[in-house]
């Protein structure tokens, strides 16, 4: 099987150690050229979706006392989301009727039953593409719980390796199976017109493919995602133990323009790092040429970090990264979710929250501000962004001209 031959299969578990043997062949001197490279296209997240894939959290390692804040603080994210898109809500069976109970009333919400090993659909869901004839498909990226053996954050992680292929299944769509690259939702932002943003500090990292040149790793994003530039912005937020994924300190509020998480105090270690990412976005231009409309979104003013209080509700397995008090984690107001209707704002109880919510209401004046208490998601490491994954809507043939 060639990797040409990727975009006639519906589905390609069948033929993964073929793709194995092709792309381990091209390692050293992979091109995909404009003539053979099939066209998918990777909208912005602010173009219309057909709906939104989330996951109910319930592991214990990830999420304290039993999940019981987190999975409220899911059910709020959901019921803004649901009101401009589906959600489909994958339950494990084991907590299908506690879910049952608490979105029962919530509109749009579909269960699925599917067993996870947590609850990232950003990261193990399938990155949902369009085709030629802007029809949707979806692509699985290799799933190693963000670094593996090297630095993964726990031991496990089958069946969240699994999820991408069930939501592309569920929702009767085309599986690209991307095997063995190794990539999460959440290091990448798309423009919709052939842009990308991703760190270096994740893509690079030697958890993922460190048998892989930086221009190999690209010509992976351009194959699968319709890509014609990459903007590699140094570093993320600081202590984001995803090795600093992109979503969660720079996006795009539509092409040309972006967010960036910032903050003026020169003693925060974050200031030097968003500095860097500036100096890139200030330099760079996209891939129509457009130079980069930079809103500065200020990170919380006073750090979030666990208290006893937290730490003392998890539950570790054996070799999963454990938590510690007073650990800081990594907040940001750059993590938020843009629905049809909305944009799905955390907030941490901080005196930067209503800035974040005037700055993004600036920005996307057609789009409903949904502030949400996400303090029980950043305890899990992640955050309103990093637990949904949009679906796409059906486009028309003229805008699938794009491809």
């Amino acid at each position: 099987m060639r990797l040409s031959d990727i975009s006639d299969t519906k589905t390609l578990r069948a033929g993964f150690p073929d793709i194995c043997r092709a792309i381990k062949e091209k390692e050293t001197d992979m091109e995909v050229t404009e003539k053979n490279r099939t066209k998918y296209r990777m909208p912005g997240e602010f173009e219309p979706h057909e709906g939104c894939v989330m996951i109910w959290p319930e592991r214990p390692g990830s999420w304290n006392y039993g999940a019981r804040e987190a999975q409220k603080a899911f059910v709020k994210v959901a019921e803004a989301i649901g009101e401009s898109e589906n959600v489909y809500m994958l339950v494990s069976k084991a907590q299908m009727e506690n879910a049952k109970n608490q979105l029962g009333n919530v509109s749009g919400v579909t269960l699925l039953e599917c067993e996870t090993d947590d609850a990232w659909a950003r990261d193990v869901g399938a990155t949902m593409v369009l085709d030629e004839k802007g029809a949707v498909c979806g692509v699985d990226w290799q799933f190693n719980a963000w670094g593996g053996t090297f630095d993964g954050l726990y031991r496990n992680w089958e069946k969240d390796d699994r999820v991408a292929a069930f939501i592309c299944r569920t929702l009767g769509c085309p599986c690209l199976d991307a095997r063995p690259f190794v990539l999460e939702g959440g290091s990448i932002h798309s423009d919709g017109e052939g842009t990308l943003i991703v760190t270096e500090a994740c893509l690079l990292s030697q958890g993922r493919n460190p048998q892989m040149s930086r221009e190999q790793i690209e010509e992976q994003l351009k194959y699968w995602l319709g890509v014609h530039k990459i903007i590699w912005l140094p570093c993320g937020i600081y202590q984001d133990e995803t090795n600093e994924h992109v979503d969660n300190v720079c996006a795009f509020v539509r092409p040309g323009e972006v967010v960036l998480a910032w903050t003026e105090d020169e003693t925060d270690p974050q200031y030097s790092m968003s500095l860097a990412d500036l100096k890139v976005l200030e330099q760079e231009t996209d891939a129509k040429g457009r130079k980069f409309k930079i809103h500065k979104l200020p990170i919380p003013q006073k750090p979030v970090c666990l208290t006893r209080e937290d730490v003392d509700g998890f539950v570790f397995e054996e070799g999963e990264d454990e938590r510690e008090a007073g650990e800081r984690m990594a907040a940001s107001y750059v993590n938020f979710y843009i629905s049809n209707g909305g944009i799905i704002l955390p907030q941490f109880g901080d005196e930067n929250d209503k800035r974040a919510v005037e700055i993004l209401q600036k920005c996307f004046p057609e789009r409903r501000i949904y502030p949400i208490d996400a303090r029980a998601i950043i305890v899990g490491g992640g955050n309103i962004h990093c637990i949904t994954q949009q679906i796409p809507g059906k486009i028309s043939d003229l805008d699938a001209e794009k491809l």
